[in-house]
């Protein structure tokens, strides 16, 4: 995360939310064979609790049981030029929202995994599909049950929680304006909403 604290996202429920919105995570973690990423959608749940599955094949799967992970998911972002400031002696940045999550993988049990896998498709066919929810019922008897062999589950409780929100909330006035006129040139009206979503919060 980016160290000035100015940028420092804390908010619990928030960053729940952002992980809501933005499900899609890389997942790390390393062991003596080396370091290991997989990229997998994840479910929070009501207590903070992260849960996602992979492929058995994937060369990760077997260094994630009771092993350190950290799940990295990212939101907006933009290049900002420095020509878009109002003050001289400026530099090119970048625009971005960003959460890291820590803790010990834990592998599902059978039953675990297939709730997970209902929630999961619950979930985005709601989002989605929601006239005519695809349901695993449709698929052919011991079809569902044979893929479920294919794949393993994880939870993480997590130890930490880190968030960075940099939309140049530290700029003064001229600045900060110049900031969302320059944004708004480039059209990314996205990146102007999170400027004022985090100058709101100051």
């Amino acid at each position: 995360m980016h160290p000035n604290r100015a940028f420092a996202w804390e908010d619990r429920e928030a960053l729940l939310r952002f992980v809501a919105d933005h499900p899609f995570a890389h997942i790390f973690t390393g062991s003596g064979e080396g370091l290991f990423v997989v990229h997998a959608p994840v479910l929070a749940t009501d207590d903070g609790n992260v849960l996602f599955h992979v492929a058995k094949r994937n060369c990760i799967a077997a260094h994630l049981p009771d092993r350190q992970v950290l799940i990295s998911i990212s939101g907006r972002e933009a290049y900002h030029s420095a020509n878009w400031y109002a003050s001289e002696n400026q530099v090119p940045t970048w625009h971005y929202e960003a959460v890291e999550i820590e803790g010990v993988a834990r592998a599902l049990s059978e039953e675990e995994l297939v709730d997970l896998l209902d929630r999961l498709s619950e979930r985005f066919e709601q989002l989605h599909q929601p006239k005519q929810p695809w349901t695993r019922g449709k698929m052919e008897p011991g079809k569902f049950e044979a893929m479920t062999r294919a794949i393993v589950g994880f939870e993480v409780v997590p130890s930490e929680w880190r968030g960075t929100r940099k939309f140049n909330q530290h700029k003064a006035g001229e600045d900060l304006a110049a900031t969302i006129a320059g944004q708004t040139e480039a059209g990314r009206e996205d990146i102007v909403q999170a400027i004022g979503e985090v100058s709101a919060t100051k």
